[in-house]
C-alpha cells in the first residue's frame, strides 16, 4: 500500500515518492510570535506531527524544519503598516526581540503539552538575513525584482509571463490585477508597486523602525514572503519533499513563495504541497470583533467566558485528530466534552489490553483492525477512520476481557502492538497519568538537586527542610554514597 497525500499544487491525491529516499524533507510555516498561542495555532502542528509520526513508522528518516517569524509580517498581511512584533513591542514597551522570545516559548510550552515533537530545526526569520538579501539579489540580477526608493519588490507580471502563477491558490492574475487599481495603492500605500499584486521582498526603515538591518539597499527588513523562501532552501535545498501550513497561507503567502523559488532557482521548491483547514468557534472564525478566541492556556485552566470546564491537551489532540485534517474542524463545549470520554474509553481499553488471559480457542482475527488502520493512514492521513478502528480494537479488547470473545496470545499480543504503535507512538497521545507523573517526577528531582545544593553550601537547615516536606508529602526520601533516591 502506498502512502497517498493530497498535493494542493496539482489538486488531487498523489503517492507519495520522496525526492531521495529514504530521506524527507519537510518545511512547516511556523507561528508570527506577536502573542499567546490560541487554537487556531494547535491544528496545524498535530496533523504535521502525526504526518511526521507516520513516516518513521514507515521507514523514513525527516529533516523536520519550522519556523519562527519575528519581523517583516505586516499587520493585515500588507506590504505596508506596522510589523506585528513591533507593534505589541510598542503596546507591552518593551524591545521586539522580547516579545519574540516570550511568545517563542509559550508556543512552544504549547506544543510540548499537547505532545508534538520539537523540530529539528527551528530557524528565526531574523537570523537569517543574508540569506535573503542573497536570494534577493538573485531576483533583481535576474530581472524578476525592481527597487523603488530602496524598497524591493517583486514584479508579478513580469514572472506570469512565463510561469503559472496563481496555480497553487487558484487565482487568475487578471482579476487580481483588475481588484486593485491604482487607487487602492494609494489608499494602501503602495503608489510606488509597478502593479498592486506586486509583492515586497525588502522595505526600506524609517528611522524610528526599531527592527533593521543593513542591506545593498540601505538600512531595511525583510518582507514576509522571502523569509520562507530563504530559510527552506538553506536547510532542505533548493527542491525539497513536503511543504506545509494551513489553509490561510495558500494566497498570498505560499504562492508568492513558490514565484520567489522558482525565479531564483529556476523549480518549485518543493514537490508535494499540503494544507491543513482552520478551526472554527461554534461555527463562525475566531475575530477580535467576535469576542470569540480562545488561548491554549485558556483551554487548560477553563479561564474563558466560552468554556463550561478545562479541557487536558492529551483531549485537545485527540479533538484534533477526530476530523480530517483538510475539513473544518469546528471547537464547541458538546465536542470536546465527547473527545474527553471517547479518549477515556480508548485510554482505559489500551491499559486493559495489558491484562488479557489467553485462551486455547480463538474466534476473532486481530490482524484486520491494523491493516484498516494502515490504509486509513495511506489515504491522506484519515486520522478519523483511524480512530474508529482503534475504537474497535477497544471494543475487542472489552469483549475478550467480557468472555464474549477468545483470543490467543498472538491476537493478544496484535492489539497490545496496535495501540502502542497507532494510538501512542504514530498519532502521538499519551495517558494523562503519564503526563501528570513525568512532571511530578521531574518536580521531585528539582527539589532533590536544590537540596543537595544546600548541602554542600551547608545551609543543612534548608536540606532538612526540603527533606521534611517531601517527607510530609508521604515521599521517602533515602541518602547513600551513590545519591539520593525516593521512593512513596
Amino acid at each position: 500500500m502506498g502512502f497517498k497525500l493530497f498535493n494542493s499544487h496539482s489538486r488531487s491525491l498523489e503517492t507519495f515518492e520522496p525526492i531521495k529516499t529514504p530521506f524527507v524533507g519537510i518545511y512547516i510555516c511556523g507561528p508570527t510570535v506577536y502573542g499567546p498561542p490560541h487554537l487556531g495555532h494547535v491544528r496545524g502542528p498535530i496533523v504535521f506531527d502525526v504526518m511526521r509520526r507516520y513516516l518513521k513508522h514507515m521507514g523514513y528518516k525527516t529533516r523536520f524544519v519550522r519556523n519562527i517569524t519575528d519581523v517583516g509580517h505586516l499587520v493585515n498581511d500588507a506590504d505596508s503598516g506596522d510589523d506585528k512584533l513591533a507593534k505589541q513591542a510598542q503596546l507591552e514597551q518593551v524591545e521586539p526581540m522580547q516579545i519574540a522570545q516570550t511568545y517563542t516559548e509559550k508556543y512552544n510550552w504549547a506544543m510540548r503539552k499537547v505532545n508534538v515533537l520539537a523540530p529539528d530545526i527551528e530557524p528565526r526569520a531574523s537570523g537569517h538575513i543574508l540569506e535573503q538579501i542573497a536570494m534577493i539579489k538573485q531576483l533583481l540580477d535576474q530581472g524578476y525584482a525592481y527597487e523603488v526608493d530602496g524598497d524591493i519588490y517583486f514584479e508579478v507580471s513580469k514572472y506570469a509571463k512565463t510561469h503559472d502563477y496563481g496555480k497553487l491558490s487558484g487565482r487568475v492574475l487578471e482579476d487580481l490585477m483588475d481588484g486593485a487599481g491604482g487607487e487602492a495603492r494609494a489608499l494602501d500605500g503602495q503608489d510606488k508597486k509597478k502593479n498592486a499584486v506586486d509583492f515586497a521582498l525588502w522595505k526600506k526603515a524609517s528611522a524610528e523602525h526599531i527592527m533593521q538591518w543593513e542591506s545593498p539597499w540601505g538600512m531595511g527588513y525583510p518582507g514576509w514572503h522571502i523569509e520562507c523562501s530563504a530559510m527552506s532552501a538553506k536547510y532542505l535545498g533548493t527542491y525539497f519533499d513536503i511543504h506545509g501550513g494551513g489553509m490561510d497561507l495558500l494566497f498570498p503567502h505560499h504562492e508568492a513563495e513558490i514565484a520567489q523559488s522558482k525565479a531564483a532557482c529556476g523549480q518549485d521548491p518543493a514537490k508535494y504541497w499540503v494544507h491543513h483547514n482552520m478551526i472554527t468557534i461554534n461555527g463562525q472564525k475566531m475575530a477580535k470583533s467576535l469576542n470569540n478566541g480562545i488561548t491554549v492556556e485558556d483551554l487548560f485552566t477553563g479561564k474563558s467566558h466560552l468554556l463550561e470546564q478545562a479541557y487536558s491537551p492529551m483531549t485537545l489532540r485527540f479533538f484534533v485528530l477526530q476530523a480530517h485534517y483538510r475539513g473544518t474542524l469546528d471547537f464547541s463545549n458538546a465536542a470536546l466534552q465527547a473527545s474527553e470520554k471517547g479518549l477515556k474509553r480508548l485510554l482505559e481499553a489500551a491499559e486493559l489490553s495489558q491484562s488479557l488471559a489467553p485462551k486455547p480457542t480463538n474466534n476473532y482475527e486481530v490482524q484486520k483492525i491494523e491493516d484498516a488502520i494502515l490504509a486509513s493512514m495511506n489515504e491522506d492521513m484519515n486520522t478519523p477512520q483511524v480512530i474508529a478502528h482503534l475504537f474497535e480494537a477497544a471494543r475487542i479488547t472489552n469483549s475478550a476481557n467480557g468472555g464474549q470473545i477468545d483470543l490467543n496470545q498472538n491476537n493478544i499480543d496484535k492489539l497490545q502492538y496496535i495501540f502502542k504503535t497507532y494510538a501512542f507512538e504514530v498519532l502521538g497521545i499519551l495517558s494523562e497519568e503519564k503526563n501528570d507523573s513525568n512532571m511530578l517526577d521531574g518536580v521531585i528531582q528539582m527539589l532533590l538537586n536544590m537540596r543537595k545544593e544546600a548541602k554542600a553550601n551547608k545551609d543543612f537547615a534548608l536540606s532538612d527542610k526540603i527533606r521534611d516536606d517531601l517527607s510530609a508529602l508521604g515521599l521517602k526520601i533515602k541518602d547513600s554514597r551513590e545519591g539520593t533516591t525516593w521512593s512513596k
